[in-house]
Parts: structure tokens; sequence; C-alpha cells
């Protein structure tokens, strides 16, 4: 994967993808891995918890025929396909991940693999850059934050959406030791994942984190709900049980504990707060595309 230097191509003749994509590199262990039972079950769940908040907000800012877009940990691909039929015709959809095996290409959608914390990207080639839960993740997000904006077009687009995980306690559950197991896995997962250098609290900070990198127009739109029995929300929790068993072993919670929480949370009468999604969008200084 290349960026081009001073001397190369004007910014409206670049490349819209990422050359050269390589396979996923062997030394870099994600939190969330994909091609297996557990990745598809997470995309799906994401998909549906969170597609109705970020696809209204990208349809309400324009994104239409003509744009060429760049997804960055599109995981199951729910929102590059919507893009792809989004941006049609003359546009396209890059799609990627650290491990794309989940994803499929299709008509106006390219897959590629890309480990955004090293790997360079093209300057100034794509109208639209979004990343949905995936800076939290990364202990150079910062870093990472920069190098998509400097991805965009003057007057593109960011959106980013990010959840804090610090305000989501259970509300009705059958007794108080029920609700200390249900605190103790939330606490366990978000020590889990800041051993691996992630910040699950990080979407409070993503407006501010948007204004530093200098980009413009800022929007910022807050989603919090309710989980339940049948919410995709509270289906993603219960995917980390397994998902994140290993690890949430290591932080000290018993396999009869997570059996014990998982039942908890297919309770029909169990109720808790979700974390707040934090859903933020910024253009690049420079003229908007009309």
């Amino acid at each position: 994967m290349t960026t081009p230097g001073p001397s190369g191509p004007r910014s409206d003749e670049r490349s819209h993808t990422v050359s050269q994509p390589a396979p996923a590199r062997e030394d870099t262990h994600p939190v969330f891995g994909n091609g297996t039972t557990h990745s598809r079950d997470q995309h799906r769940c994401l998909a549906a918890a969170y597609d109705p908040v970020t696809l209204p907000r990208l349809a309400a800012a324009g994104v239409g025929p003509g744009w060429h877009c760049l997804e960055v940990g599109a995981g199951g691909g729910s929102i590059a396909r919507w893009l792809a039929g989004r941006v049609a015709p003359g546009g396209s959809v890059l799609a990627t991940d650290l491990d794309p095996r989940d994803l499929a290409p299709g008509p106006g959608l390219e897959v590629a693999a890309l480990d955004v914390a090293r790997d360079p990207l093209p300057e100034a080639a794509y109208d639209l850059v979004v990343a949905r839960l995936v800076l939290q993740h990364l202990p150079t997000r910062d870093a990472v934050l920069h190098k998509l904006v400097r991805a965009l077009k003057p007057g593109g687009l960011l959106q980013i959406d990010e959840i804090d995980a610090s305000y989501e306690p259970p509300l009705l559950t059958p007794d108080a030791e029920a609700e200390a197991l249900y605190v103790r896995f939330l606490r366990a997962k978000t020590a889990a994942l800041r051993a691996a250098g992630g910040d699950p609290h990080w979407g409070r900070k993503a407006p501010a984190a948007l204004r530093a990198v200098g980009l413009t127009a800022l929007d910022v739109h807050l989603h919090i709900g309710v989980r339940h029995a049948q919410d995709p929300g509270l289906g993603l929790q219960l995917n980390h049980t397994r998902n994140l068993r290993d690890r949430l072993r290591e932080r000290g919670m018993t396999q009869e504990e997570l059996d014990r929480v998982g039942r908890l949370m297919q309770d029909p009468n169990f109720r808790a707060a979700s974390s707040v999604l934090y859903s933020v969008q910024g253009r690049r200084p420079g003229p908007e595309r009309s």
C-alpha cells in the first residue's frame, strides 16, 4: 500500500482504493477475531443494534451517487453494502478490516485487508470515511484519526461511531446476587479491553478528538436504550460471554459465572441500560461537495 508523495497525482486523480492489500498480520492479535461462529454472531448483533443509528446519520449527511467511500474495520460489511447501493452509479466503496474474511466484494464494493494502525492510506482520496467501534480498540487512536482525516478530500466527511460503556447499569434483575453478577461481568469486560490497549469509555472523547484534528461542522448524536432479552445490544453482550471467554476468565470470572450471567441476560424480565453510542461527524476543511 502506498501513499502518493508531493510529486504524485493531483487529489482528483488519485486512486480511491488501497493498492496491494496484504493479508492480516500474523503478529496482530485483535480482541475480536473474524472467521468464527462467534464473529458472525457478533457482526449480526452489531448490525441489528447500531445500523439503525449509523445508516440514517450517513443518509442525512447526503451520501449519494458518485461518492467514493472508505470503511475501516468493516466487520461483517453491513455498512459497506448499504454504502455501495447508495453511491451507485459512479461511486465506490472500499471495505477494509484487519482480517476481511467475513467480508464479500460486490458491485461497487471492494474488500481489502488493512491494519489501519500500521498501513498507509491514500491521501485526499475519499468523500467519506467511516469507522464504527474501531478507534476505542487502538492504543494509537490519535495517530489513526489523523491518518483518516488525511485520507479525506477537502470538504470530505468523517463519521466515527463509538460507545462509552461507563454507564450501563442493570435495572431489573431477580435479586441482588444477580445484579452483582452482571456488574461483575461488565467490570471484567472493561478490564479485559483495557488490558488489550483499548478504552471502552472513549466514545465520550470522540467529539473533542475530531475537533482536535481540525475537523469542522462537527455534529454529535447520542443514542442510549434499554437492554432486554430481544434486544440485539444485549445479544452482543451475551455473545461476549463466549467470544471473550478466555479474556474474561483471565480477569477472574469463572465459567460457571459466565454461564449464569448468560442465562440472566436471556431472562425475559431482565432489563439494563445500554452503553451510550456517540455518532460524531466532521468535515475536513475545504469546499464541500455539491
